[in-house]
């Protein structure tokens, strides 16, 4: 089984030109064994329940069969113990003092290929060594040059599984060369849901607090956060954890607290306690990361501390989807398999806050970066709604939106907005298609229909530099991630022409690919499925709500 969950860009200018490779040094181990020593604990606990609450039943049991079998006892041991005679004869145990002896009397003599270890010459310097042909300084030079990002690369990150191995891969996109690759990549204790991009330094780091910096956070089936520095190569965990995980031991009475609360997977402020469905970072406050979890809560944590700073539950069911205000940056949008959407202002928890409802569950909340009055909500029915937030209705029954699109039959896994050309909507569904949208405010129209052969889409992101606006990062449930450039697409370019910059003229479409065989198929194949929109419906149904 491969399959990519999610995927997330990293801005160009981020990421360090040369990553330092991993340094487990004595701080290192006494960091990891500070914050694993929780888990660790918990886990020797529950292991000293189970052999404590089986040693009486063990006896028990052990009571029953001696019982009454006396006499057999002896006959049983006496057989055990030649069959235990016979199988150990064949090694000479009554002898092996004298290999011992013989040895000794032997130490220093040559014995074969590896006789004597202490006669094999030692090099104070790998330089002096004449079996040694690749020098110290050219390797280093050679892994410096093969880690190097340029200014003008993207990184993609690309949270996969494989062969049920969960994992986060680091590609780097090179979009001049029309290449896609595998920088490096971070292993993971589960299955991962969700990846946000951090520029801020968390935990452990040697970039100073509070300046700009490469960093992601995970959320997976596990509810712990785990957050890494993309510009450190083979680190062997986190540097930092935001749950329970993360947390250093308290008292007694603390302990038995968090082990109760573990066990009873009940709700609470402090930390999550199940899968972490997404995660928001607040681009104006960076110091938070608003994540939302299947226990119905959503949390606020400081990443200067990595602690909670505070949790809310305004839904009743699975909480699937964050945004936060691109303006009124304590607004964070929540979509819910409760079915509603609802915006509230983290600093007003207990305030009423405004609630949407649509036909089904929801799948992915946005905000109109173009217009932030606006919003947009995917379900599983396959529905995109685009909804004005100042007109929140009384009852979420009664919502009604500007408009609504049937965007697919299947449900729509994933969609984005361009933040660099306005109007320009992606969305990507389980019926394996990815769809580009032109929205004008007659409405949206169908621009293209492809299937790019990653299988059911699960995630469709746009590049968020202006010089690669036009490229979508698509995967899915084959494992694979293609990089789209969809300006060289013939229905984009005639759908956007006079909103950006684009050349005239046909080009050749460019669709890139990590294995570059699977990449020329998938583009053969997907050309010859284009569908164009005729300009008036997009060959899709949409419905302006405007009119009664």
């Amino acid at each position: 089984m491969s399959m990519i969950t999610a995927t997330a860009w990293v801005p160009r200018g981020f990421a360090a030109p040369f990553p330092t490779k991993y340094n487990f040094d004595e701080e290192e181990f006494q960091r990891i064994a500070e914050l694993a020593k929780l888990q660790l604990d918990d886990a020797n606990e529950e292991l000293e329940e189970a052999r404590n609450g089986n040693s009486k039943g063990d006896v028990e049991e052990a009571m029953e069969e001696d019982d009454g079998s006396d006499e057999e006892a002896p006959a049983k041991a006496s057989k055990s113990k030649g069959d235990a005679d016979d199988d150990l004869k064949e090694y000479d145990l009554d002898h092996y003092d004298d290999d011992v002896e013989a040895d000794k009397a032997n130490e220093g003599m040559g014995m074969g290929m590896f006789g004597n270890v202490k006669s094999l010459a030692y090099h104070d310097s790998n330089a002096d060594d004449p079996y040694i042909t690749m020098k110290e300084n050219e390797e280093d030079d050679e892994d410096r040059e093969e880690l190097q990002i340029l200014a003008t690369d993207n990184m993609l990150l690309a949270a996969k599984v494989e062969d049920e191995v969960a994992h986060l891969e680091i590609y780097v996109y090179e979009d001049e060369a029309d290449n896609l690759y595998v920088h490096h990549d971070i292993m993971l204790p589960a299955i991962p849901l969700c990846v946000e991009w951090l520029d801020l330094p968390v935990g452990k780091s040697s970039v100073e607090k509070d300046s700009r910096a490469n960093f992601v956070a995970v959320g997976t089936f596990d509810p712990d956060i785990e957050i890494w520095d993309l510009d450190t190569v083979d680190c062997m965990y986190p540097n930092a954890i935001l749950g329970q995980g993360g947390q250093s031991e308290g008292g007694t009475e603390e302990k038995k607290k968090k082990k109760k609360r573990k066990k009873s997977k009940k709700a609470n402020d402090d930390y999550h306690v199940d899968a972490v469905l997404s995660l928001a970072a607040n681009r104006q406050h960076r110091n938070l990361l608003a994540s939302s979890s299947a226990d119905k809560t959503v949390k606020l944590w400081d990443l200067n501390t990595t602690k909670c700073a505070k949790s809310y539950t305004h839904h009743t069911d699975k909480v699937c989807s964050l945004a936060w205000h691109p303006k009124e940056s304590t607004i964070l949008l929540s979509g819910s398999y409760d079915r509603t959407v609802v915006a509230a202002d983290m600093r007003a928890p207990d305030s009423k806050a405004p609630r949407w409802g649509v036909e089904s569950d929801v799948e992915t909340v946005k905000w109109d970066p173009h217009d932030p009055n606006f919003f947009y909500v995917s379900t599983e029915n396959g529905v995109i709604h685009y909804h004005d937030l100042r007109n929140a209705p009384t009852n979420p029954a009664s919502s009604k939106p500007v408009w609504i699109l049937q965007a697919h039959d299947e449900s729509i896994s994933s969609f984005d907005i361009n933040p660099i050309i306005p109007g320009f909507m992606a969305t990507g569904s389980t019926d394996k298609q990815v769809k580009l949208w032109n929205i004008q405010s007659s409405g949206p129209t169908m621009v293209v229909a492809r299937d790019l052969d990653v299988g059911k889409v699960f995630s469709t992101v746009f590049a968020p530099d202006e010089e690669v606006g036009f490229r979508l990062a698509v995967a899915g449930s084959k494992g694979i991630a293609m990089v789209w450039d969809t300006s060289t697409n013939p229905g984009v370019r005639r759908a956007f022409a006079g909103r950006v910059g684009l050349a005239e003229g046909e080009v050749k479409e460019r669709l890139v690919g990590v294995e570059n065989d699977s990449s020329d198929e998938s583009e053969d194949e997907g050309e010859a499925e284009v569908e164009t929109g005729d300009g008036n419906n997009g060959g899709e149904g949409w419905e302006s709500m405007d009119e009664d």
